[in-house]
């Protein structure tokens, strides 16, 4: 590729912990303006004379995006372009391309983590081993809190692309059977089920789908009163799929035997959330890190290299707009 391309990373430290090595992406422009963080105010004012913008979650606005003439390509560093005003980038001319599938083997192993961590009841022995109550039990163990097996159990699975299927093998490995539940928006398929068919017989559900008009808010209080109770509820993709208070509220009504999510309806929850009250119990809540490894966060950087090596070579890769 010509190195005459000035690139700006407008959010670098979203996906750097200083343990990457961008080497090769470095490499790929001339220069690459690395920045930490941008705000809205500053972004427009970064990019001028910019060929290419590299932004995580950084918002590109129509309004941006007018002010920014010498755009030529936007890399997403991740897969979701709701940061991206693609139908102006579009009218623009500006191709955007996204990262794609970097992140299956982290975020299947956080589902499983959560999921038995809920069988296991992992934080509710690890506060009883710190308020000393194994210390001062009358056997050599503690067995307060029911430890659920997940061998012979019935996982439904909502989404059942490359994560999803991941997400299935490791829990066919610990002997669940798998259930594929159909997604609303989608065609009909007769190895999904219905979710009225489906919720009723699986004793744990992970999502694994995206957010959009269709899914919003489709597991609410009535999909959660139709699971068996003591099921588990495990959400590793968008917080907007769930009803946060209607599962706050089936938590705290004993329905569920348990939830973990890593991502909320707004993030970070700066204003507070329904599922970020102390009083839920049997809830599990992780910072949207579930993708996080270091190995999948070097795979964004190689795969931004490789969408910016393709465009400009004339066969953009992975694009979105």
């Amino acid at each position: 590729m010509t190195n005459n391309r000035r690139a700006v990373f407008l959010d670098h430290s979203s996906l750097d912990l200083g343990d990457l090595d961008l080497g090769a992406l470095h490499d790929s422009f001339s220069p690459l303006q690395v920045h930490a963080l941008t705000a809205p105010e500053q972004v427009a004012e970064r990019l001028q004379g910019a060929q290419v913008a590299i932004s995580n979650k950084v918002a590109l606005t129509a309004e941006t995006l007018t002010a920014c003439p010498d755009l030529q390509l936007i890399l997403v560093a991740a897969t979701g372009t709701n940061n991206v005003d693609l139908a102006a980038a579009r009218k623009q001319g500006i191709t955007v391309s996204n990262c794609q599938g970097y992140g299956t083997p982290s975020v299947a192993q956080h589902t499983l983590m959560l999921l038995l961590n809920l069988a296991t009841r992992v934080a509710d022995y690890q506060q009883a081993v710190a308020a000393g109550r194994w210390q001062q039990a009358s056997q050599f163990c503690l067995l307060d809190y029911p430890i659920i097996e997940l061998a012979g159990k019935t996982l439904g699975l909502l989404g059942n692309g490359e994560l999803g299927s991941a997400v299935a093998r490791l829990a066919e490995a610990f002997g669940m059977r798998v259930l594929l539940g159909q997604i609303p928006g989608r065609p009909t398929r007769p190895d999904r089920l219905p979710l009225e068919e489906l919720l009723p017989q699986v004793d744990a559900l992970t999502l694994h789908c995206p957010l959009n008009e269709h899914t919003r808010h489709f597991i609410g209080a009535r999909e959660l009163a139709l699971l068996k109770p003591g099921a588990l509820v495990v959400n590793t993709a968008r917080g907007g799929l769930i009803d946060e208070q209607a599962l706050a509220d089936a938590l705290r009504n004993g329905h569920l035997g348990g939830a973990a999510t890593d991502v909320l309806s707004v993030e970070p929850p700066v204003a507070g959330n329904p599922l970020l009250a102390g009083d839920i119990p049997r809830l599990i809540v992780t910072p949207h890190n579930a993708w996080g490894s270091r190995e999948a966060r070097q795979r964004i950087v190689g795969q931004l290299t490789e969408n910016a090596h393709a465009f400009f070579s004339g066969a953009p890769l992975r694009v979105v707009s």
